[in-house]
């Protein structure tokens, strides 16, 4: 049985058992009102969704719980993964134990709801993307897949960004949708934002950073005056991480070096400690604050700590290749995942000083790699504790140009 017949029919049964027996006399014509938006509240129209509504919340929660449970281990991939999102949106009770019931990423692997993107990957196994560049229109599209071959039509877009050039560097403006691309719609997620050589970058995040002091050198979260008109509030940018690309003026052979300072990352999440992971979307630090929490469903602690590993960044370093004589490359172990030789390709990995007790498998253990597998096809893969927007964003800066890097 299909999730849609499935869900009709619990809703016959809760309809018949709620429902109330009128009898009517021989003859009389039932007609019931057609329910539209524009009805009044107190038009039949308005009290017959009502009482629809009603009917679905008014299911027993155990039945419910039951119901939603079963949806969510059935579909683990998208689009079957869709009928979960579904069940969220029947109404305001399904939507609250639908979100008790999928787990973050970091715990299930898996994408869900639009936060899920702002939240930090599964620790052992790495969400597998791919990304399409389309040159026509300057658009990046991240998509969730192992490839365009594979997925075909049934790939689920997750991000979309757009170049846009300026006079003193690049803006990549990042989106949940693939037409709108404007920072005052409720679909911007962020941006990247490089310098006018196209060697260091700056992630700009929607949501706020796990540091509250951000929220008070935020534009759109000043206070004004009482007797002055407050001015048009866009979407606020938060700079949570620093990307930076290694100079090679002596045009040497190899590959790019580049290094990444994730600010909103502390570098004990690296070895069994916790990332921030938001549960929604907000835009500044003030009653939403208790909306960001690690994954263990606690609020990071800054500001009272000394200076110890969770308050240190995390630092991370492409991994180095190595030459193959045969080949005459420059090569790493992509595990299959990689088939096209680029110089964007790379692999990055914890850099920590060795006064940070940091194991080798934890550095050799690599969280984000990138790379070319067909004509403006590249595949992502990403692990605990970046995010999907945090991985697109710094794969994004790859594909601006950088004449003194290469």
């Amino acid at each position: 049985m299909s999730f849609t017949s499935f869900v009709w029919e619990i809703g016959n049964i809760s309809n018949k058992s709620s429902r109330k027996r009128h009898r009517l006399r021989r003859g009389q014509a039932h007609i019931t009102p057609e329910a539209s938006s524009s009805a009044s509240p107190g038009s039949p129209g308005s009290s017959t969704v009502q009482i629809e509504q009603r009917q679905w919340a008014n299911l027993p929660p155990e039945l419910l719980l039951d119901i939603i449970q079963r949806v969510e281990q059935r579909e683990q991939c998208w689009p079957g993964r869709r009928d979960v999102v579904t069940c969220a949106s029947v109404c305001r009770s399904w939507r609250e134990i639908t979100k008790d019931i999928v787990k973050t990423p970091e715990l299930c692997g898996f994408l869900t709801f639009p936060i899920s993107l702002k939240q930090p990957g599964p620790r052992d196994t790495p969400i597998q993307c791919f990304i399409r560049r389309e040159r026509a229109t300057s658009t990046f599209r991240l998509y969730m897949g192992l490839s365009p071959a594979l997925s075909g039509e049934l790939s689920k877009l997750l991000l979309a960004a757009k170049r846009v050039r300026r006079a003193t560097g690049t803006d990549f403006v990042i989106s949940l949708v693939g037409d709108d691309f404007s920072r005052s719609s409720n679909k911007y997620v962020g941006k990247l934002r490089s310098n006018f050589l196209g060697t260091k970058f700056n992630i700009f995040d929607s949501q706020p950073s796990r540091d509250s002091t951000v929220c008070s050198s935020c534009e759109s979260c000043r206070k004004t005056h009482p007797g002055k008109v407050a001015p048009r509030v866009t979407t606020s940018n938060y700079n949570t991480a620093k990307i930076s690309y290694e100079l090679n003026i002596l045009r040497t052979r190899g590959p790019r070096r580049m290094q990444c300072i994730m600010n909103s990352i502390p570098v004990s999440a690296i070895e069994g400690g916790t990332a921030p992971t938001p549960t929604a979307f907000t835009n500044c630090l003030d009653e939403h604050s208790s909306l960001l929490l690690d994954s263990a469903g606690r609020r990071p602690q800054v500001g009272s700590t000394s200076r110890s590993m969770q308050n240190v960044p995390l630092v991370l370093k492409n991994k180095a290749p190595r030459w193959h004589e045969q080949l005459q490359c420059w090569c790493l172990n992509f595990k299959g995942r990689v088939t096209v030789a680029s110089v964007k390709n790379f692999q990055l990995v914890a850099a920590v000083e060795p006064s940070e007790n940091v194991t080798i498998t934890e550095q050799e253990n690599v969280i984000l790699q990138f790379g070319k597998i067909g004509k403006d096809i590249f595949t992502m893969d990403y692990c605990y504790p970046l995010s999907a927007f945090q991985a697109f964003a710094i794969c994004l800066s790859s594909f601006d140009t950088k004449p003194v890097c290469e």
